[in-house]
């Protein structure tokens, strides 16, 4: 289901000035007003009635011609034309309507002057409009471009951390069951009690496979739960703690991707050894910083015995970084005198 738009909320009427559009008119008008009039020697408010009249007549010829619809020419000449061929008969009709002078030459070469400098003064300030409008929807333009890549960004960004969690649920799932074929093949007393913990432990964790929300709490609970499987496996050869700083619980975590390290702790370091071993898991924030760290060490037999990490690592990598940003990180150290520590490393996100 898609969001509905906001309801579009009123606009002026496209063919009226903005007020800003007005101020500015205004403006020229008494500056152009304050020039002629001290050129000519003519009334201030004799000089301003006639420019207004022609600047508040090029001001709506503007803003009206902006929403002609054509396909002949351009609509910034369009604009430009109008005003130009407007300057002349505003300039006319004023006269008629104030000019009483029986002197037509006089009236002819007012007329004419005045038509000259509407119509200058006019299309100057038609190209520079003509110019801010165009910045200005470019502008717009790049906004709008910008919000739907963040969209398109954020939408790939889901769609990618769903994939991953599907390539996550075979994997912890092959592992479970290849769990369930070694205590069946060994014959142990112990496989009826740990087949019946396991499945209880799989109507638990299914449900949070697909969990957009989920959180470190309940990414440690899952944890708590495997480990204790693993442990009535082979009691005698894991002992694992679990241990975080206070305040972590919340914090929003990708599903799975905890458990996937300690899964690949005990099926690639404690399991292999001969010996069994310890695994360790915690987590503590950066008092400075604010980064939080999240580990898993174990005992096992190390990685110069594992090798090259496995799909199970490079998805966990991947689905930190998606989750947190290209500051997330997951690092990889071999302890001594064996072993394997791996720690995650990333700035926490609001967790709404």
């Amino acid at each position: 289901m898609t969001n509905a738009p906001p309801p579009a909320l009123p606009s002026r009427h496209p063919a009226l000035p903005t007020l800003r559009q007005a101020l500015v008119v205004t403006l020229i008008a008494l500056q152009l007003t304050w020039v002629l009039s001290t050129l000519s020697s003519g009334p201030f408010l004799s000089v301003l009635l006639r420019i207004g009249f022609i600047a508040i007549a090029l001001l709506l010829t503007y803003t009206a011609s902006g929403t002609l619809r054509q396909r002949w020419l351009p609509p910034a000449l369009v604009r430009l034309l109008a005003v130009a061929l407007m300057a002349p008969v505003a300039t006319l009709a004023i006269f008629r309507l104030t000019e009483n002078s029986p002197a037509k030459r006089e009236l002819a070469y007012g007329y004419v002057m005045l038509a000259v400098v509407a119509l200058i003064v006019g299309v100057l300030v038609t190209l520079v409009a003509l110019r801010l409008e165009r910045k200005a929807h470019e502008r717009a333009a790049r906004l709008q471009a910008e919000r739907e890549r963040h969209t398109l960004e954020r939408e790939l960004l889901d769609a990618r951390l769903r994939l991953l969690q599907a390539q996550i649920e075979p994997h912890f799932l092959f592992n479970t069951l290849a769990n369930i074929e070694a205590l069946v093949e060994a014959k142990s007393d112990n496989a009826g009690p740990v087949l019946r913990h396991l499945i209880a432990y799989l109507k638990a964790a299914m449900p949070r496979l697909n969990d957009a929300d989920a959180t470190l709490d309940t990414e440690l609970q899952l944890v708590r739960a495997y480990l204790e499987l693993m442990h009535m496996r082979m009691p005698d050869r894991l002992r694992f703690t679990v241990e975080t700083a206070p305040g972590l619980s919340a914090l929003p975590f990708p599903a799975m991707a905890l458990l996937t390290l300690v899964e690949n702790a005990v099926r690639h370091g404690i399991d292999p050894s001969l010996d069994g071993g310890c695994i360790e898991v915690g987590g503590q924030r950066d008092a400075a910083s604010g980064r939080v760290s999240l580990w898993v060490s174990d005992t096992g037999i190390g990685m110069s015995e594992l090798g090259q990490p496995g799909t199970g690592l490079t998805n966990v990598r991947t689905r930190l970084q998606a989750f947190y940003g290209a500051g997330a990180k997951l690092d990889l150290h071999e302890q001594m005198p064996h072993g394997l520590h791996v720690e995650l490393t990333f700035q926490p996100r609001s967790a709404a």
